[in-house]
């Protein structure tokens, strides 16, 4: 168990911070400093009381990221109660689920999520409140927390007749040990379940980001001051770890875009707030580097003069000054997570000296499990496992070359699936071992890499093990190809689901008909780049994006082999 504790972290924060900028809505220009947010925070404490709110109660929480968001999430753990951040992608029958499964007694949402649950559909809920401005928008029995809310500025003067003084800063005595948060999981499986988390858990993560340094300068990532631009979805554990729990730990400003924007809009944004930490998902570079990068370098004379040695560092430096200027001139590092790199990206971005580590984590251990800083990082690595929080084992005969389940033990390590034991039982082993379920292998120094996930690993006729993703990397950077699956079509032959990208097609004139034959062609290359045991023996087109979860992961399981035959 660590000895820092979460709460006490975030008393010392918002006090040494009261004049510092915490929350910004970036469409509203509202801003809120440390003491202003806590003033809400203590108003928001006034009314958990009035409704008799315990600590370990639940309070449930969904809508799209803005300062009340953020508020009501700080509020809720620095009381004692467990709060339930609802991704604003489930439908609406997940978010009914989510609410009765947690037991949750108050909800907090969006004005528009209202719209969509009826009040017989959460029969615990005693009253719901607006993230608009916390009025009531509903109340089960009487009309007592409405009116309280109606008359809070009075309520709030009678609790403090002096003012709110820095000494009012003061937050529940809450033990490592007691599960804070429920995170209910969005994975590929289909199949939700909520993530006890400990107050242990997220400071273990915040503790973690606060003290992660550029090696090579000696410069913290996350510093009072820095500017987050946060556009992740908070709900999720990596999101809500890196940019809004640790920002919050060391005094940092965080402007929130809503949810992930238009591309358009994310570089305007950028301008405008020149962040000093970017967290993304892969997708976020990757569009930025097929879209405009790649034209560049293929266009005119460009090829020949990526040969001439001096020539290449030069365009190098300007392409990646163009890069670095796009997203605000300030960036330290991107940290890149929540899903894999694809490895041509990845390796431009490395080659032009671009700030970019690629962190793995899960939402069992909120979230991080490795990281490296920039001048560290092994391409085509996911970073180092956090050895001083962490241990890490991979289960193969031999981890360093031959891929095998990695297994985690330590103090990231959820208590377990909230009232399901039984899948709590197949994944947390009698000595604490979490089984992630991800194949991989690891550097004697604890690099971890990456292979795929146990569920999804095929078995060649010779007994070959497969991994999909490795294959659909190599395919996702081929001519047309938007992105791709790779199935098991039976008798050991492969199929590719590939979903072309229409919108570059229409750009150079390639017909919609021409585009088998497109397909054709990369499924030569692609094989040529295989062995033989991997090789793909078709390629079916799917004429839509592949759905994802949230995080950008493609939802595996409703794609059956069945379709490669339509």
């Amino acid at each position: 168990m660590l000895q820092e504790n979460l709460l006490k972290i975030y008393e010392k924060s918002f006090r040494e911070n009261r004049e510092m900028s915490a929350l910004t809505d970036y469409f509203k220009d509202e801003t809120f400093s440390y003491y202003e947010m806590a003033k809400e925070i203590a108003k928001l404490h006034l009314l958990f009381k009035k409704a008799g709110i315990k600590q370990g109660d639940k309070i449930a929480l969904i809508g799209r990221n803005n300062p009340r968001w953020c508020i009501t999430y700080l509020a809720t753990i620095t009381y004692g109660a467990v709060i339930v951040p609802i991704l604003q992608d489930f439908t609406p029958a997940d978010i009914i689920h989510i609410i009765n499964h947690s037991e949750s007694r108050l909800l907090f949402l969006g004005d528009n999520f209202w719209d969509v649950i009826e009040e017989d559909q959460i029969r615990q809920i005693e009253a719901v409140f607006s993230l608009t401005d916390f009025h009531a928008i509903y109340e089960r029995d009487g009309k007592a927390l409405t009116k309280f809310q109606r008359d809070i500025l009075k309520n709030y003067r009678s609790k403090y007749p002096r003012g709110f003084s820095v000494n009012d800063i003061k937050y529940a005595d809450v033990p490592n040990d007691r599960v804070i948060l429920l995170n209910y999981t969005s994975g590929t499986t289909g199949y939700s379940k909520g993530v006890m988390l400990t107050v242990n858990n997220l400071t273990g993560n915040v503790v973690f980001a606060m003290t992660a340094l550029n090696t090579q300068t000696g410069q913290l990532y996350f510093q009072r001051g820095g500017r987050t631009l946060s556009f992740l979805p908070l709900a999720h554990a990596y999101g809500c770890a890196f940019d809004f729990l640790a920002p919050m730990a060391v005094g940092g400003h965080i402007t929130l875009l809503g949810r992930i924007p238009s591309p358009k809009i994310l570089l305007e944004a950028m301008a405008v707030v020149k962040p000093t930490i970017i967290c993304c998902v892969p997708m976020i570079l990757e569009k930025v580097y097929r879209k405009q990068v790649l034209p560049m370098l293929e266009k005119g004379p460009m090829p020949i003069a990526m040969k001439i040695p001096l020539l290449n560092t030069a365009i190098y430096s300007v392409i990646r000054k163009k890069l670095m200027d796009a997203f605000g001139g300030n960036v330290s590092i991107f940290i890149v997570g929540g899903a894999p790199m694809n490895q041509e990206t990845e390796s431009f971005l490395r080659k032009i000296h671009f700030p970019i580590t690629i962190g793995y984590g899960m939402t069992e251990c909120a979230p991080l499990i490795s990281f490296a800083p920039d001048n560290e990082f092994k391409q085509g690595s996911c970073g180092r496992y956090l050895k001083d929080l962490l241990e890490v084992k991979i289960d193969s005969s031999d981890p360093e070359h031959v891929a095998g389940e990695i297994i985690v033990r330590g103090e990231h390590v959820m208590k377990g699936y909230y009232k399901n034991d039984k899948a709590t039982e197949k994944v947390l082993d009698p000595d604490g071992w979490l089984h992630t379920g991800d194949m991989g292998t690891m550097d004697p120094d604890g690099t971890l890499y990456i292979r795929g996930r146990s569920k999804t690993m095929i078995l060649s006729g010779s007994g070959q093990n497969i991994y999909p993703e490795e294959i659909e990397d190599k395919l996702n950077n081929m001519y047309l190809v938007l992105e791709s699956l790779v199935l098991d079509a039976g008798n050991g032959r492969l199929k590719a689901l590939v979903v072309p990208d229409y919108e570059l097609a229409d750009a150079e004139g390639v017909d919609k008909a021409d585009l088998p034959q497109v397909m054709q062609k990369n499924l030569q290359e692609l094989n040529a780049q295989l062995a033989a045991y991997e090789r793909v023996a078709d390629i079916v087109i799917y004429p839509t994006e592949f759905e994802k979860t949230p995080k950008r992961s493609i939802k595996r399981y409703l794609y059956e082999p069945s379709l490669l035959n339509k």
